[in-house]
């Protein structure tokens, strides 16, 4: 793609300042600037420089469907480089730092192309214009571009799904039965979950795992409908059953299967039928008498480390023991 402009872009109150001795540019432009002030170089780029994947529509949907949610739709600015083809013209001498900058050549934009994309779709189909805050480096050579980029992309590292679940708790409620999950001290995983998604030998269930899991337990049906603390209490319900039950092998988690993941969602999966086939609609509570005599059969199961369980993995495991388990406990 060419950095070519029809025309200059001015761009008002502009700060410039220092990064590392690198000189930088720090403002806003409107959208519709914003679509067409930059560039991106392709990793297939003739020049041998280029080192942008090609964009992904999706992730540019979602993020204009991110900006529709309205004012707390807040972003990050995006950067660029101008590589010298943009000039600053301080106001005055008193405010050496402040003034205005002459694009005459596009930048190459080293992050934020979905969001730009993203900001392209959303301005179409609103007919709107929004403020974008960008820092621009006024010059880097292409390798220290590239190098830049490739710093950004791998040594960035992303908060996770777990703490993200968490920051989340109180706009969704699914995070914040899976949160419970692990903070109540009478769940059966207050000892065994770890809210960042960092795992070690005593907490092996990430909060996403157990998103996962009340996900599986309530999934296709009114469950999913009730308060969140219902929906809280019945996930304490069924898994401290199956606890109590099997206290060796929900304790030990090297030595038997049951607490590993597959095994938990393949229990979930099974719990969501036996829940909803023995819910007593007029106090809304599961019938725990006939719940705790089906699952009394779980122990006919071998959940051995070194059993046949050690062969099962991911989501085919998970549902495949789930079918070992139905005809179980039938």
């Amino acid at each position: 793609m060419s950095n070519h402009l029809s025309t200059n872009i001015v761009i008002e109150s502009v700060v410039q300042s220092k990064m590392r001795g690198r000189v930088t540019y720090q403002g806003s432009v409107s959208s519709q600037v914003a679509v067409n002030f930059s560039y991106s170089k392709l990793f297939n780029d003739p020049s041998g420089k280029g080192y942008q994947r090609p964009i992904n529509k999706k992730r540019c949907t979602d993020f204009a469907d991110y900006l529709s949610q309205g004012e707390d739709s807040l972003y990050t600015p995006i950067l660029l480089n101008a590589a010298g083809n943009w000039e600053f013209h301080a106001y005055d001498r008193q405010r050496p730092n402040y003034g205005r900058l002459i694009c005459r050549n596009k930048a190459t934009l080293m992050d934020g192309q979905h969001r730009l994309g993203g900001i392209k779709e959303y301005i179409e189909e609103t007919d709107s214009t929004l403020n974008v805050p960008f820092l621009a480096f006024h010059y880097l050579d292409e390798d220290e571009e590239i190098k830049l980029f490739d710093v950004i992309n791998t040594k960035a590292k992303g908060i996770g799904t777990s703490l993200s679940r968490y920051l989340n708790r109180n706009n969704d409620d699914l995070s914040w039965v899976a949160t419970n999950l692990i903070l109540k001290p009478e769940s059966p995983f207050f000892s065994k979950g770890t809210l960042i998604g960092k795992r070690t030998k005593d907490k092996h269930i990430t909060l996403q795992n157990l998103y996962q899991i009340v996900k599986l337990l309530t999934n296709k049906s009114d469950l999913a409908k009730l308060p969140k603390e219902k929906i809280l209490n019945i996930s304490m319900f069924y898994f401290n059953l199956i606890k109590e039950l099997l206290p060796d092998e929900w304790d030990d988690y090297k030595n038997y299967r049951l607490t590993h993941i597959t095994c938990l969602n393949a229990l979930a999966i099974v719990g969501n039928e036996l829940i909803i086939g023995n819910y007593l609609v007029k106090s809304q509570q599961p019938n725990s008498v006939k719940i705790s005599n089906k699952l009394l059969n779980l122990v006919e199961i071998d959940w051995s480390a070194s059993g046949n369980l050690k062969f099962v993995k991911g989501v085919a495991g998970s549902k495949a023991l789930a079918n070992d388990i139905r005809n179980c406990l039938n």
